[in-house]
């Protein structure tokens, strides 16, 4: 399973192709809002141009944990296994391939595999009833180890022709999703890319957990590179920041989690969350009607643990309304 330069712009330039490729530590000045980092991070860096990994220090994490008083995360990364200083890649891969297992298994609970269908099996009939042709490209952008390309293409039973392609910047995950994929004979695949420069657009961008990374100006430079002449919209799944989210994380993640790496960034992930105002206020400067869809459970005051930022060609929306159904009631209004 998901650009950066500062903590409040942190993931600025990477994260178009995965959730798993961030900033070079050196890069992040001292006077951010440093409190909210993950470590995932902070462990792993890529140069965005060439897709080729850098070497990160242990050393040079570490005392940035600590300097923002993070000394749990800190001993963490203290204790991963390093050569000369420099964080062992291939441990590194394995400890992230096994937080995305973990991910993975709360993925499954909490059903994001069918919410997911649900959503695009509208949205995309939405887009048949436009008049728009398929084949349909439907590309996750941070997809980590696959589990919603898979699912997809595993469960899912669209009646349009549709193409499911996951992308990510870490080799190693996107192996393991190419792995798993080929263990259970699906209809998918999976790259190394950044999702931007593919040959071909998405029809359909999507991600989950991936728009918290994202701070300030990288927020706005990430949703403007939707803007491409074949795109008809983009479904993004985050967090939604609530009262009951920092305790929610916590309960989640350590109940059903064993990594220390993967109890600590879930909850900082919750608190890092955008709220709605905040994600509309970026998504619309892009030429997408944008709104909010699915932020309480059925027609109660109670918030989900996931909201969903849509964005959607103008021309689409009288056609989706009508083939979300019921469910129309779980959109906002599109602006």
């Amino acid at each position: 399973m998901d650009a950066q330069v500062s903590s409040d712009d942190l993931d600025r330039r990477h994260f178009a192709g995965g959730g798993s490729m961030m900033v070079g530590v050196g890069e992040i000045p001292a006077g951010s809002r440093p409190e909210l980092l993950e470590i995932s991070d902070l462990i792993v860096d890529f140069d965005i141009e060439t897709m080729s990994r850098r070497p990160v220090n242990r050393d040079e994490v570490v005392e940035r944990l600590s300097m923002v008083g993070d000394r749990p995360a800190a001993r963490i990364v203290a204790g991963m296994p390093a050569n000369d200083g420099v964080l062992d890649p291939d441990a590194v891969d394995r400890l992230l391939i096994r937080v995305h297992c973990e991910m993975q298994r709360l993925s499954e609970e909490f059903q994001h595999g069918r919410r997911v269908f649900e959503f695009l099996a509208s949205l995309l009939a939405a887009l048949d009833q436009a008049g728009v042709p398929p084949p349909y490209r439907i590309v996750d952008i941070g997809c980590g180890t696959g589990y919603v390309i898979r699912w997809l293409s595993a469960l899912a039973d669209f009646p349009q022709e549709v193409e499911l392609i996951g992308v990510d910047f870490n080799e190693a995950l996107v192996r393991e999703a190419q792995r798993l994929s080929a263990a259970e004979q699906l209809d998918c695949r999976f790259e190394v890319i950044n999702a931007f420069k593919m040959a071909r657009p998405a029809t359909v961008y999507l991600s989950t957990g991936v728009l918290h990374h994202f701070r300030g100006d990288g927020l706005d430079d990430f949703l403007l590179q939707h803007d491409q002449s074949d795109t008809q919209a983009f479904v993004h799944y985050d967090f939604q920041p609530t009262p009951l989210a920092r305790p929610g994380a916590w309960a989640f993640h350590y109940i059903r989690m064993r990594e220390p790496l993967s109890r600590h960034d879930g909850v900082v992930s919750a608190r890092r969350a955008h709220d709605a105002d905040t994600l509309l206020k970026s998504a619309r400067r892009t030429s997408f009607a944008c709104g909010m869809y699915g932020t309480r459970v059925w027609k109660l005051p109670i918030p989900r643990v996931f909201h969903t930022l849509l964005g959607v060609r103008p021309d689409v929306i009288d056609a989706f309304r009508q083939t979300l159904g019921r469910r129309v009631g779980r959109l906002g209004p599109l602006a």
